[in-house]
C-alpha cells in the first residue's frame, strides 16, 4: 500500500552524508573559554568570549566577541560531532574533569613544563 512505511533493505549500505565543498580563504580564528547559551523558539544562540580571570569570578565582566545562531537541527548535528570528538580525545588522553577544584586537587600541572 502507498501509506505503508518502507524499511531499508538489510543488505543495503547506510546512506553517507553529502560532502560539501567549502572555502576557508576568509575564515578567522578566535579562542574562547566562555560560552553563553540563549534559546529562541526556532533557534539556538551561542555567545563566545574570553574570561581572563585565573579563578572563575562571576562578578567580573566577560567580554563577548562572537555570536553563532543556528537552528536546532544544526545544533543537534553539532552536539553529535562534538560528543564524538571529545570521546575520541578522552580515549587517547583520559577523562576531562570539568570541575576546576577537582582538577586542582588532582595534582595535574596548571602550566606546561618548561621548554614546551
Amino acid at each position: 500500500m502507498a501509506n505503508e512505511m518502507r524499511t531499508p533493505d538489510a543488505g543495503a549500505p547506510a546512506p553517507t552524508p553529502p560532502q560539501f565543498t567549502t572555502d576557508s580563504s576568509t575564515i578567522s580564528a578566535v579562542y574562547a573559554n566562555f560560552c553563553r547559551v540563549s534559546l529562541l523558539p526556532e533557534e539556538l544562540v551561542l555567545d563566545f568570549g574570553l574570561n581572563t580571570q585565573l579563578v572563575p569570578t562571576p562578578t567580573e565582566t566577560v567580554q563577548l566577541t562572537h555570536r553563532v545562531v543556528m537552528n536546532f537541527y544544526t545544533a543537534k548535528r553539532l552536539l553529535g560531532l562534538l560528543n564524538n570528538v571529545v570521546g575520541q580525545h578522552e580515549q587517547m588522553y583520559g577523562a576531562l574533569e570539568l570541575d576546576f577544584q577537582k582538577r586542582m586537587r588532582g595534582g595535574r600541572p596548571t602550566t606546561p613544563p618548561a621548554g614546551h
